[in-house]
């Protein structure tokens, strides 16, 4: 029986917030379309879309969504994704990346990001993962929920067929978008879906259940595992290093287990096979006089006498985390703004004496970084000043006129309505007869 509700609730407990991740597609549509016809089953629902803008299309799909949810009665949250890939990125993996990353922002704490994947997509996540030569926790593809950003993740369709979720599109008459991108072999997941998937299914008719079937003793593997891990490092542990003696003492496979499980834990991108192979036999046997070290994206481990440490304040993982996510801020739903991966955020704070005057400020605000001859009246009566001449009149770091986030509504000068708490816009201050005022506060993490 198709009830995607029922396994939702058996994962996270009764009466949980969702916020549901709406591409518009058949997935996603069904998903949305039967949790919303069980909202009394939850204390909060919402959607949540974000425009990768890599298709001519993308704008057509986000007001497509807003649509559906105007019928399903939900509040909608449209997000604008800024793409970057690094160097032998795919597109859909930093398309993935960005996504994932602005759902988490919005993400309220406590709140479930229900996603609309099903047992097709854990069939060719598991043989993807595979063909990388990935480990227990790549194999054990996707979880059916897990922690994320402030709350959890959650995926109540992976029991599911992609056929069963287009059954119900169908017996509902529901309307959904298509992305011409899935339709593209050069992909490595819709190859996967186009030309290898079909001739194992023809062969072997039970492949998927049984695919998707490893994938739950890789998953329960790698709880073992991470106990296992637990207790060793418990044992290991040397302030907020550990200790090399102790980790020498553990067989190879323990070893790396315990280390993959320490750099897990300060949340960044694991280090590759040869450099965990570096770290676990190099950096361990090294004498107690040097201080070798390994690095990879955003982090390095370093040894010192006889212990190990992890350190990611890195320039390298500062600059990748500080980059500012372009956004809608709707103020009156939520007065606080989470701007990037860094945790920067962006508060409308009442004052008494605040210089903005709340009924003048727009309900929704786009945020985005600067580009390049933003102008602003920074007070009644001013000439119009760029932007540019005003960062360097006030002599900001380099560092603090990139983060910096830029404020759009409606103005008379191109829409800039403020930049970050420095400055604000005519348009938008308050006056002696202003009777709801605040301010902008900006705070930056790291």
């Amino acid at each position: 029986m198709f009830d995607p509700v029922a396994t939702l609730l058996a994962l996270t407990g009764p009466r949980p917030r969702v916020a549901v991740a709406f591409s518009g597609g058949v997935d996603s549509t069904v998903l949305a379309h039967a949790l919303a016809r069980r909202r009394r089953d939850f204390a909060g629902l919402r959607l949540l879309h974000v425009d990768h803008g890599l298709q001519p299309a993308s704008g057509d799909w986000s007001r497509h969504c807003a649509r559906m949810a105007r019928q399903l009665r939900l509040p909608f949250i449209g997000l604008d994704a800024t793409i970057r890939r690094r160097r032998g990125e795919s597109p859909e993996a930093a398309a993935r990346e960005a996504r994932y990353a602005l759902l988490a922002m919005v993400l309220e704490p406590g709140e479930v990001l229900v996603t609309a994947q099903h047992r097709d997509d854990q069939v060719e996540t598991l043989l993807l993962q595979l063909l990388r030569g990935a480990g227990v926790p790549g194999l054990a593809a996707m979880p059916p929920i897990a922690r994320f950003g402030a709350g959890y993740i959650a995926r109540p369709l992976l029991g599911e067929s992609r056929e069963a979720i287009e059954n119900q599109a169908r017996l509902h008459r529901l309307q959904w978008v298509e992305d011409p991108s899935n339709m593209e072999t050069q992909f490595a997941r819709n190859f996967l879906r186009a030309r290898v998937l079909p001739v194992i299914r023809a062969n072997w008719p039970g492949a998927d259940e049984a695919i998707a079937r490893s994938a739950r003793h890789m998953a329960e593997a790698g709880r073992l595992l991470a106990a296992l891990a637990d207790a060793d490092l418990a044992r290991a542990a040397d302030g907020d290093g550990v200790n090399v003696a102790a980790l020498r003492a553990l067989p190879a496979a323990r070893r790396r287990n315990a280390l993959r499980e320490y750099i897990s834990r300060r949340g960044i991108d694991p280090p590759s096979t040869a450099q965990m192979r570096e770290i676990a036999q190099g950096l361990l046997a090294a004498r107690a006089d040097a201080q070798p070290e390994v690095r990879w994206q955003g982090a390095v481990l370093r040894r010192r006498a006889g212990r190990l440490l992890l350190e990611v304040n890195s320039h390298e993982a500062k600059a990748a985390h500080a980059d500012l996510v372009s956004k809608s801020w709707h103020w009156k739903r939520d007065r606080e703004c989470v701007l990037n991966r860094a945790g920067d955020t962006l508060a409308l704070v009442d004052d008494i004496a605040g210089p903005i005057d709340l009924q003048k400020l727009p309900p929704s605000i786009e945020i985005r970084a600067r580009a390049g001859g933003e102008k602003l009246r920074p007070a009644a009566g001013a000439r119009l000043q760029s932007l540019k001449k005003l960062i360097q009149a006030a002599r900001i770091t380099v560092e603090e006129r990139t983060r910096l986030p830029l404020l759009f509504g409606e103005s008379p000068n191109g829409g800039l309505i403020a930049a970050g708490d420095r400055w604000i816009d005519a348009s938008i201050a308050a006056n002696d007869k202003s009777r709801r005022r605040a301010r902008l506060q900006w705070t930056r993490r790291g």
